[in-house]
């Protein structure tokens, strides 16, 4: 179902650009490589998860924008761009933030690792010994799987897979057969690793890499007897990857997207990044065979895949240059031996992610799976990995004769493989698999237990505002709440009824479920702010999340601006309202923090007089969220629990003067410096109150 982007009821400049957003973000990521603050080889992963996230950007962001460009669009965005004056101001900020990464990566991380005993070997350096060495490795572990493809009629430019790494080489001269090209491809195989460590002994010193990229260079000459190698030349091809599947054409979801899968690597390109010392010749001829132009070309002083790279500092036992080693807690009501029922029965539980550990969550299920009085598992699955623990419960409860229904949402961006294959087997065990409603992704995290106690059946929830990923759960600030209070685990059991089943959404007591309440609930929260206001009251709306971009919530807010609420704004990724705008929004504030590990967790609270509702959720204020999914927000109606929320997911990260930044009304951000102040840094701050070390 689409949603027209409702009537605005401000001008245009009052909103800024989703895009341009995304990139200011990726901006205070690389402020994370570019701070002494930071450990050294934590400074590197910082490099390295910048060039990730610009690869997303092109994937998706970058090449929605390029449709629009060719399909010459007369769409206008809520910030009032078309889409090619929004393409050129996007490509040039790009540009920027790749010139200035590099730079960085060559003129400070380098050599800083340097003289840390951590060199990347460059050839122009290389003794004999480390010659002969790294030939041999050319020899042994890289030739048997090249293939270099000679360009000619009989052999046309290869077909690239997104985002692989791949050498164009300039020749002269003929081969075996008499034929004469002057150009060549080799394809660098994903089995190859981008970075090779160096024996100790020959590197001179601990810790000696070369780049595969340096190796290939140097000896490509050998996959070319006879012919004079004039040039060689990095380059990589960025594709559109995101998936279009019509869901209401489509018979057999699962089986339309595993077809669809294998295209995505090879949509239209977007994006072409060479080395800097590509001839303009060669430059051009790439261009050509990705059908890109000047516009698309991303020149590179360096690897052009950093991500690569990322590897690196789990590599080196270095302790000093990484951030110090944390073991989340473990709160006690569902501590080791503990039974988790008994627990939940007693208290709800809220757990911290990635302060408090997720083994709970894990043990809810694994003790689920093998309790005889558990009789059915529901849960929904969007992100869970390729080597899940949760997903081998739920397959051992399915085999133990447990009801188990897990609806998989397919279509998560990226994971698409991965949900595909725990689905195919949790079928195989007799488990209910379902893929949500057709038409909406369903992003909710939520799983519901049914147990057969003394006085009947009792359910059993887990909601959170985090994937059920115990990999991101120690990287990513989450909030997860277990409870047994009937009527939210009543609400939970409706909207798996809905999901899996046929009929009317009924009400529910107090979960706010999009696509339905969710958005309208958020509004009318402002709005009781607003009135509270206008009538002389105290008011105040704090809320936290990674994006705001939905047109109508953000008009609400300039409201209650207006009306004298004081709004404060937590969001880590793209904001489109603009704070501090005289007559606008001058009592809105909006900050992002951006530390060691993921902002993630969605909170929203208002005063409300004195009551003071806390929602936890799913879900961003996005267009998408409220209108395209299935997302859900639920409240903390425990004192002791609400307490903590309101502490540790909003008034520390107020507090943060560290890693905190603040926008101004032109999307501009600046580091919070409160030199007088006492240094506030949530996440340590969290770390040292709530983990296990």
């Amino acid at each position: 179902m689409n949603h027209p982007l409702p009537k605005l009821r401000f001008p245009t400049e009052n909103y800024l650009n989703r895009e341009l957003g995304l990139l200011a973000f990726n901006r205070r990521v690389l402020a994370q490589a570019q701070d002494e603050r930071v450990p050294l080889l934590e400074r590197l992963r910082f490099l390295c998860i910048v060039s990730s996230n610009m690869d997303e950007f092109f994937e998706i962001r970058m090449a929605g924008l390029k449709e629009q460009v060719r399909a010459n669009a007369r769409v206008v965005t809520t910030d009032g761009k078309t889409a090619q004056e929004a393409f050129r101001l996007v490509a040039a900020e790009a540009r920027a933030i790749v010139t200035e990464q590099y730079l960085h990566f060559n003129e400070v991380i380098l050599p800083a690792l340097a003289e840390q005993g951590i060199r990347f070997l460059r050839r122009s350096t290389w003794n004999e010994g480390q010659r002969e060495w790294i030939r041999n490795y050319f020899i042994r572990e890289m030739v048997p799987v090249l293939t270099p493809i000679g360009l000619d009629p009989s052999h046309p430019f290869p077909k690239v897979l997104n985002k692989s790494l791949n050498f164009a080489v300039e020749l002269e001269g003929k081969d075996a057969f008499g034929r004469s090209s002057n150009a060549a491809i080799v394809q660098a195989p994903r089995v190859l690793p981008r970075v090779i460590q160096l024996p100790e002994e020959l590197a001179g010193c601990e810790y000696g890499f070369v780049f595969l990229s340096s190796i290939l260079h140097e000896f490509v000459g050998e996959l070319f007897t006879g012919m004079t190698v004039l040039g060689c030349y990095q380059f990589r091809a960025t594709r559109n990857s995101d998936l279009f599947v019509d869901e209401e054409e489509v018979t057999n979801l699962r089986t339309k997207l595993q077809g669809e899968l294998s295209h995505r690597h090879f949509g239209d390109a977007v994006r072409l990044e060479v080395a800097d010392n590509c001839s303009p010749a060669m430059t051009e001829f790439l261009l050509a065979q990705f059908g890109l132009k000047d516009a698309d070309l991303y020149r590179v002083h360096g690897p052009v895949n950093l991500v690569r790279l990322m590897q690196v500092p789990d590599w080196v036992d270095r302790p000093p240059l990484k951030f110090t080693s944390f073991a989340p807690g473990i709160p006690k009501a569902v501590g080791k031996g503990v039974n988790i029922f008994d627990s939940i029965r007693r208290n709800d539980i809220l757990l911290h992610h990635p302060y408090q550990s997720f083994a709970p969550v894990i043990e809810f299920l694994n003790q689920a799976a093998i309790d005889p009085q558990v009789v059915a598992i529901k849960m929904t699955v969007y992100r869970t990995g390729t080597d899940s623990v949760l997903m081998q419960s739920l397959i051992r409860a399915a085999q133990n004769g447990k009801e188990v229904t897990v609806v998989v949402e397919l279509m998560a961006r990226f994971d698409e493989e991965a949900n595909i294959s725990w689905a195919t087997k949790l079928e195989e065990v007799g488990a209910h698999v379902v893929y949500g409603v057709v038409g909406y992704k369903t992003h909710a995290k939520a799983l519901l237990i049914v147990r057969r106690e003394e006085g009947g059946l009792k359910r059993y929830a887990h909601l959170g505002t985090g994937n059920y990923h115990p990999r991101t759960a120690r990287l990513y600030s989450d909030f997860g709440l277990m409870t047994a209070n009937e009527e939210i685990t009543f609400d939970v059991s409706e909207v798996f009824k809905q999901l899996t089943g046929l009929g009317k959404a009924r009400t529910l007591k107090h979960l706010w479920q999009a696509p339905f309440t969710l958005q309208q609930n958020v509004v009318a929260g402002i709005k009781a702010e607003t009135e509270i206001a206008r009538s002389g009251g105290k008011a105040h709306i704090v809320a936290k999340m990674n994006s705001l971009l939905e047109p109508e919530v953000i008009n609400t807010l300039y409201e209650a601006s207006q009306a004298g609420v004081t709004v404060d704004l937590i969001v880590r990724g793209v904001c489109a309202l603009r704070p501090g705008v005289t007559g606008l929004s001058e009592n809105i504030r909006v900050r992002s923090i951006i530390g060691r590990f993921l902002e993630h967790h969605r909170v929203f609270y208002f005063y409300a007089a004195g009551k003071e509702v806390v929602y936890l959720s799913s879900a961003d204020w996005m267009d998408r969220n409220f209108f395209k999914r299935i997302e859900l927000a639920f409240p903390i109606l425990d004192p002791k629990l609400k307490k903590r929320v309101i502490t540790e997911g909003l008034k520390f990260y107020l507090a943060d003067n560290q890693q905190g930044w603040d926008m101004n009304s032109e999307g501009v951000y600046q580091r919070r410096r409160s030199p007088r102040a006492k240094p506030h840094n949530a996440q340590d701050e969290l770390m040292l109150m709530l983990g296990g070390n």
